[in-house]
């Protein structure tokens, strides 16, 4: 059924987003920001993020702000993923919203059917039907199309068409026929078999009419990854400045959009501040740890690691790569459990397995497989530690006696099985232990001002998932590099409030902390 009021994107609109990126006439890095965000009160608005006392927002500003978010999260998706493409499959997936719209589309053609079959016919929706089609199609033209542009409006002409069916005389087949010749000219190759199809058919006029919006629905994606083809490149260009500048537009209109990064920021200062340095060992006294901006921002980068999605909500300035980052934290938890079970299994046979490459990695892999999806809340994590503990019994039951040694006693299988299951406690020492270095790990790559150096230099007790830590480990900092030199004056203007407020200037930050975001996969 058309929708009236969804307007489908169309070539030029391309041409309006590379405008809009190309105003600027150069990328202000999140180094220069965060500088005079720190040492002055007075900036540019496009360094420093605006801010302003709560107000009551209205509707419309609250629907305007939903939109700036779309938008926001589709050009960041364009930048980021390479592949990005809309499909049939990409709307939004809503039992009820299914529900109402399979309902209103089928009682559309239903009265489309009744119409029709009146004598005379009857032509109210089916005037709605060509007139939606019309707009569409229109969409479709590039600006200089004038040619076409005449004769779509000349023969799908709403005016005449409405005398016509006044006087029964709207010839509904010819129009549909022009229809799918049109398409058939303005379609992607991809979709010349359903216009071929459309051309053949036989069947009634509302079944034909139905297959014809069908197809345009399709070329809509077509045109719409077309679109994002093109202003691809403008994107990529201006991307920091582009994103910076929507999020700003967002600020504007509400301003306690920065409410959760601000909560954010505040629970890493507060675990910093928790730290003490001694001053006085004879007597034990302690003063609070000097913070820097630094520090404070990469702690609560740290803090996404370890996020819990389903209680807190995640920091405005990280909702466009929020899936990115969940990904990341679920890859990076199978591989702490994977590597937290190959330390139980080496420390409790030892000898007679070390120096096993071949062995080592059929044990990973078998390990990787059965926690495979331990992200999913239907996921038994208690089972899946048994069944693992059984195969890597047998296992090394196999290899250990092709090579001569005495296979595992019940009572070495007994404790293994046990060491293994128990790594589901959440305080259990192996576990924290390979936690703890996972966050060392991610701490010195994210205070090194050439992480990509160091990917490799896993700390001691990783050395099983030391590959898969380096992946992880790249893709979590092009991330956090990219999201800081967008945010960085957002960022700064926070900290400065929750560090310096009562306080004196401070120093600029260090050149050498301003890390490449363009170090991305």
């Amino acid at each position: 059924m058309p929708l009236n009021n969804e307007k489908p994107s169309s070539t030029s609109s391309a041409e309006d987003h590379g405008s809009d990126v190309e105003s600027s006439s150069e990328v202000v890095s999140d180094l220069d920001c965060s500088r005079d965000s720190f040492n002055s009160d007075f900036s540019s608005k496009h360094c420093t993020p605006s801010s302003s006392p709560p107000k009551s927002l209205t509707l419309d500003e609250v629907m305007d702000s939903a939109r700036d978010i779309f938008n926001l999260k589709i050009s960041h998706e364009i930048v980021m993923n390479p592949s990005f493409h809309m499909d049939m499959s990409s709307r939004p997936q809503n039992r009820l919203f299914e529900v109402v719209r399979d309902n209103m589309h089928k009682a559309f053609w239903d009265m489309l059917k009744e119409e029709l079959s009146d004598e005379p016919p009857k032509y109210q929706f089916a005037i709605k039907l060509l007139e939606e089609i019309r707009e569409i199609l229109l969409s479709f033209l590039n600006p200089g199309a004038n040619r076409m542009r005449t004769q779509i409006m000349e023969v799908l002409d709403m005016d005449l068409i409405r005398q016509q069916a006044d006087n029964n005389a709207v010839d509904i087949q010819g129009l549909a026929s022009f229809i799918i010749n049109t398409m058939g000219k303005l379609c992607a190759p991809v979709r010349e078999e359903e216009i071929k199809k459309l051309r053949e058919s036989t069947d009634n006029i509302v079944i034909l009419l139905k297959e014809i919006f069908r197809v345009i629905d399709l070329m809509r994606v077509d045109h719409i990854n077309f679109s994002i083809e093109l202003i691809r490149p403008f994107l990529q260009k201006y991307s920091v400045e582009y994103e910076r500048e929507k999020f700003q537009k967002i600020l504007d209109k509400t301003p306690t959009a920065l409410n959760h990064t601000t909560a954010w920021i505040q629970a890493a200062k507060e675990e910093l501040s928790s730290a003490t340095v001694p001053t006085d060992t004879n007597h034990g006294v302690g003063k609070t740890a000097v913070l820097s901006p630094f520090q404070l921002l990469n702690t609560a980068f740290l803090h996404i690691l370890r996020w819990d999605y389903s209680k807190n909500p995640i920091p405005e300035t990280l909702v466009t790569d929020e899936t990115r980052l969940q990904e990341i934290q679920w890859q990076l938890n199978q591989c702490q459990a994977v590597n937290e079970v190959m330390l139980i299994v080496y420390n409790t046979v030892g000898e007679p397995i070390q120096g096993l490459a071949s062995l080592s990695d059929r044990l990973k892999r078998m390990i990787s497989v059965l926690l495979n999806g331990m992200h999913k809340p239907d996921f038994k994590f208690d089972e899946s530690l048994e069944v693992i503990s059984a195969q890597i019994c047998c296992e090394l039951n196999k290899s250990l006696t092709e090579r001569n040694y005495p296979a595992l006693t019940p009572e070495v299988q007994t404790m293994l099985t046990g060491q293994i299951c128990s790594i589901s406690q959440k305080d259990n020492p192996i576990r924290t232990l390979v936690e703890d270095r996972v966050q060392q790990y991610f701490s010195v790559l994210l205070s090194d001002s050439n992480p990509l150096a160091k990917l490799e230099q896993v700390p001691a007790g990783l050395t099983p998932i030391k590959a898969e830590l380096g992946l992880i480990a790249r893709k979590f900092i092009s991330l956090v590099n990219y999201n800081r030199t967008i945010y960085g004056p957002f960022y700064a203007g926070i900290i400065k409030k929750l560090l310096f407020s009562n306080g004196p200037s401070v120093e600029s930050l260090p050149r050498d902390r301003a890390q490449d975001s363009a170090c991305q996969d």
